[in-house]
């Protein structure tokens, strides 16, 4: 018979939603995007306003140890991934936190239901909640910084086109040129964001994630390190430009430790730190190898001519089986 100390954690229903709603009042969002562009105070900023009925999102909600919990799941199918958008109530500083590594275990559980691999969470390194991300199997790939700031005229604006698609091949390649080969599978750029190119004679040197929300906008920069920190600033100030609200809103710039120079450039467009977060990452299935197959006769094809089997006559197969002890008999 199950009892109050049983975790039993399930998918929200319409009928949840008075309880998630004096849940998510004092949620720990871990969506750092979603955290500085939108309202995520309440069910209607993290919870609806995060997309709670969205095909990509999922939330969930139960009892662990006597306490209501819920959290939320973000699915980017094409990367295999899956971002914790909030867990909620928030784990305050002296409480247990067996409720959330119950809830935490959940979300990874539907995660990878959904076919994601990784799960990610960008959480305040100071907090409390970033001790039991460990406990519960996570690890530190990167660390960010977040500067803040508002669109200034001390710098002038370098000139970024839309990204349409056309530069996929460089953009490739610069992205694998800023970020380092383990943090790549989970630093690909926010899915609702717009991307901005920078090119200098022709060859693209920066690239420039614009996500824009009712409280404030977002930036994530790949800027090729051989770049000027007067440079970095004129791309990053020619960003703020395509958003549409930028004189209105705080500006949140996303810095990862590989990228630590772009400090001097926010410096320079009046920019001061905010906050610091780790990156944690969970896996949660690992990717199996299939077998590629091919016919017999194409492996033939394939081999040179001398070291092909012969197929015209068959060597006799001579079968031997016991008939006494100590006797074997050909047969």
């Amino acid at each position: 018979m199950p009892t109050y100390f049983d975790p039993d954690i399930r998918a929200a229903k319409l009928v949840d939603l008075p309880v998630l709603r004096r849940l998510t009042e004092h949620a720990a969002v871990l969506d750092c995007e979603l955290g500085c562009t939108r309202d995520t105070v309440g069910v209607h900023g993290a919870l609806i306003g995060g997309g709670m009925w969205a095909r990509d999102h999922y939330t969930l909600v139960g009892r662990a140890h006597k306490q209501m919990i819920a959290g939320q799941i973000r699915i980017k199918p094409a990367e295999h991934l899956a971002q914790i958008v909030f867990v909620a109530p928030s784990l305050q500083d002296g409480e247990s936190n067996t409720p959330h590594l119950h809830l935490i275990d959940a979300l990874a559980a539907e995660s990878g239901k959904r076919g994601a691999h990784l799960l990610v969470a960008e959480v305040d390194e100071s907090s409390s909640l970033f001790t039991t991300m460990r406990s519960a199997g996570f690890a530190v790939y990167a660390r960010q910084e977040l500067w803040r700031g508002m669109l200034s005229e001390t710098v002038t604006p370098a000139e970024l086109t839309r990204d349409v698609g056309d530069d996929a091949f460089d953009l490739q390649l610069l992205y694998t040129r800023v970020v380092p080969k383990l943090v790549q599978p989970i630093a690909v750029p926010p899915p609702d964001s717009d991307g901005y190119v920078y090119r200098e004679d022709g060859e693209v040197r920066g690239y420039v994630t614009v996500s824009e929300g009712k409280n404030g906008i977002y930036l994530v920069p790949y800027l090729d390190p051989d770049l000027s920190s007067r440079q970095a600033a004129a791309i990053l100030a020619g960003a703020m430009m395509q958003a549409s609200r930028a004189d209105k809103v705080p500006v949140t710039v996303c810095v990862r430790r590989y990228q630590e120079w772009l400090t001097t450039a926010l410096a320079l467009i009046g920019f001061e730190p905010h906050d610091q977060q780790a990156v944690m990452v969970r896996h949660i299935a690992a990717g199996v190898r299939q077998p590629a197959y091919q016919l017999f006769a194409q492996v033939l094809d394939a081999l040179p001519a001398g070291a092909r089997t012969p197929t015209t006559r068959m060597t006799p197969t001579v079968l031997i089986h016991p008939v006494g002890k100590g006797e074997l008999n050909p047969t």
